[in-house]
């Protein structure tokens, strides 16, 4: 591979270019500040004015969401996996029909597998900008975003209506629902009755990983975070393991599937046959298969990154193995 393919493969942090007008809550107020990010896949936008970075199907999506102090994502729900981890900021993630079931705060590095099948948001509770970066189970992200029923009707009171086929129309800009296409319909309060509350209590042990508690588990091997003898055990489709300046694997090596690096702290030389790359804190880097690599931190200091790599688990709900 040669540099400049290489190059093409990765996302920088500065030049990710955000949609302010991704989802339906995006005129919602307290909702209406948040930046959305398409970094590999399809994602799962509602707008066509969504960019996306590098559109290959590895068998996952990996997004991000900006947003502001006090900005929140509205309660939502997915069919398969989402994960997020803390890159910069302070978060609260809550959870149920309401937001009010449980919630957990998540500091920069600490990770969260949230459970399909249950409303979820998050809100930037810091003191500046914050982001999250996401793992999205499947190529198709399961098909969407499911909204709490309060989300599409607050929408609509600000302008934005989602059809059924999965788009917006701005009725602010003069546009409407097509003839042949119908709203998305409200959940029923029998439909609701299938996503569950769960306390704060049945999702904190065993959805989220601190980062310090990673970095140590992570000293002299990569930590298994995601996968089905993880930390956090699942089978969503991808794995995630932990890297430091300890465990980086500092031998070329390949995988047979996708792998996706993603740096949370320090400077990394990454060596690929071809050529390198110094990869920073927030960069994305796509490696196709079979494409021999190494990583080693190019600085002194705290190093760390999350290595996504792709399994031959199908994406769906989540694991209860």
């Amino acid at each position: 591979m040669t540099p400049s393919e290489m190059e093409k493969r990765i996302v920088r942090y500065g030049d990710l270019m955000p949609c302010k007008t991704a989802f339906i809550d995006a005129h919602t107020p307290g909702s209406n500040q948040k930046e959305n990010f398409t970094i590999i896949g399809g994602g799962v936008s509602e707008s066509a004015d969504q960019h996306v970075h590098i559109s290959d199907q590895v068998g996952f999506n990996i997004g991000a969401a900006g947003q502001p102090p006090h900005c929140r994502n509205s309660l939502h729900s997915h069919r398969t996996a989402e994960v997020f981890f803390i890159l910069s900021g302070r978060w609260r993630f809550f959870w149920g029909r309401w937001g009010d079931a449980g919630e957990v705060i998540l500091e920069e590095g600490d990770i969260i597998n949230i459970p399909t099948g249950i409303f979820r948001g998050f809100q930037n509770i810091g003191t500046d900008y914050g982001m999250i970066m996401a793992v999205l189970g499947g190529d198709d992200a399961g098909g969407g975003v499911i909204w709490a029923p309060q989300v599409i009707t607050d929408a609509a009171d600000h302008g934005l209506v989602l059809g059924e086929n999965g788009k917006l129309y701005d009725t602010k800009k003069g546009q409407n629902l097509p003839a042949d296409v119908k709203p998305m319909p409200l959940l029923t309060e029998e439909q609701l009755k299938d996503y569950p509350e769960p306390t704060t209590r049945d999702v904190v042990p065993h959805y989220v990983a601190r980062y310090y508690d990673l970095y140590a588990m992570g000293d002299s091997e990569p930590a298994k975070v995601i996968g089905e003898n993880g930390i956090l055990r699942d089978k969503p489709g991808f794995e995630v393991d932990f890297i430091t300046r300890g465990s980086a694997p500092s031998e070329m090596h390949s995988h047979d599937k996708n792998t996706v690096l993603m740096p949370m702290r320090g400077h990394w030389k990454l060596t690929y046959d071809g050529g390198s790359a110094t990869l920073n804190p927030g960069d994305t880097v796509a490696i196709p298969p079979n494409v021999a690599h190494c990583i080693t931190p190019s600085m002194t200091g705290e190093s760390s990154l999350y290595r996504v790599t792709q399994t031959a688990d199908p994406a769906g709900l989540t694991w209860q193995g």
